[in-house]
């Protein structure tokens, strides 16, 4: 112990020459020293040691809420996926409920109509039936009767177009089997195969759908 106070002694003694007069006067003061400094590297090693473990610590704390932020992000891209795919039906259900709701007030009168054709073809087939030769002045009962019925079948045209219900009278057009109905076939001079050449009964449309084809005379090649 001498010998480590004398060496300590000489190393201080140029430079600190009241450390080594305090270190001569009181040699236990070195003891204290050594002490402190250990004491002091001992601290630094443990906040050293602590900060590592804080160091590591939030490193797992990170990993942990990482995976929960990757576990919730896919989540909410499925709650997402979903909800637009709600979306999507719910809209296509509301378009397909449109057009039946739409289709209801165009085609929900047809029933009706198909029952007023046959009306308009008895009023047809009665105005056809007299005689022109018969409609005059001479007998004006009959031309007042035909006159009548003339009328009540042009109104009734007109109620049926106000309503969309159109008539299809297709002579010398092509044959379209969507809106005739063919009778027969049969050759005809001067007419072009495939074109109709007779029509039996007219047709009529419901807004541009067949609500009762026309019966027709097709022609057809030699």
């Amino acid at each position: 112990m001498a010998a480590v106070t004398q060496c300590v002694r000489a190393a201080l003694r140029p430079r600190y020459p009241l450390l080594s007069f305090s270190l001569r006067t009181s040699p236990r003061l070195l003891c204290v020293a050594t002490q402190q400094k250990n004491t002091g590297q001992n601290l630094e090693e443990d906040q050293s040691q602590s900060q590592n473990e804080q160091k590591v610590e939030p490193s797992s704390a990170e990993k942990i809420l990482t995976e929960e932020k990757a576990k919730l992000e896919e989540q909410l891209k499925e709650v997402t996926d979903k909800y637009k795919r709600a979306l999507a039906d719910a809209e296509n259900v509301r378009q397909r409920s449109q057009k039946l709701v739409e289709e209801a007030k165009l085609y929900g009168i047809q029933s009706f109509c198909k029952d007023l054709l046959e009306v308009a073809d008895v009023l047809e087939k009665a105005t056809e039936s007299v005689p022109k030769e018969e409609i005059k002045d001479e007998n004006p009962h009959l031309k007042s009767l035909y006159e009548g019925l003339v009328m009540t079948e042009v109104q009734i045209q007109k109620v049926f177009k106000k309503h969309g219900l159109l008539r299809l009278n297709p002579i010398g057009a092509k044959f379209d089997p969507y809106e005739h109905e063919a009778l027969f076939h049969a050759p005809m001079e001067g007419k072009e195969p495939g074109t109709i050449a007779l029509v039996s009964k007219i047709g009529y449309k419901l807004h541009g759908r067949t609500l009762r084809p026309a019966l027709v005379g097709v022609v057809k090649d030699a």
